[in-house]
């Protein structure tokens, strides 16, 4: 049984030229969708770390730096 990936590449090979673009345009919109999810995960995991680092102590030892 070929993988989804063998399956892909298959139907590319038979789409006509002018077609690929909208498969491409569809694997793209996949990517950035993945990549924005990636950048509010580690948006939100610094966010988060940012209230450890908000204490007067802290505070307090790095303004004499």
């Amino acid at each position: 049984m070929n993988t989804a990936k063998e399956r892909l590449m298959k139907i590319i090979d038979e789409v006509p030229e002018n077609e690929i673009r909208k498969i491409l345009d569809f694997a793209e919109q996949i990517k950035a969708k993945k990549e924005d999810k990636l950048y509010e995960d580690l948006s939100k995991a610094s966010e988060s770390s940012l209230d450890f680092w908000d204490n007067d102590i802290d505070d307090e030892v790095w303004n004499n730096v």
